[in-house]
């Protein structure tokens, strides 16, 4: 429900010291761009939002999120993603 957000998608990340973290994918409005500083900012928010243990620990910007034909979002793509890249 931030502003900045339009849309996003979280996915459990491999982290070798806490066994899984919380990582949202991030689709901006238009009109913010990606920085250390917004990802500092939507951290706090979701601590507000939620309990502080749910909040995002990873933030990734992109452009777009898979989809299926229907429009939902293919969070099975989103994880495989993050067992590439963290070797899992």
């Amino acid at each position: 429900s931030h502003e900045a957000v339009a849309e996003a998608a979280a996915v459990a990340s491999p982290h070798e010291e806490r066994g899984d973290v919380v990582k949202a994918y991030v689709i901006l409005t238009e009109g913010y761009e990606p920085s250390d500083a917004l990802t500092t900012e939507l951290q706090e928010f979701m601590k507000s939002e939620t309990a502080p243990y749910k909040y995002p620990r990873r933030i990734e910007f992109t452009d777009e999120l898979p989809k299926t034909s229907s429009g939902k979002i293919r969070r099975i793509e989103l994880r495989e993603r993050e067992e590439e890249m963290f070797g899992q």
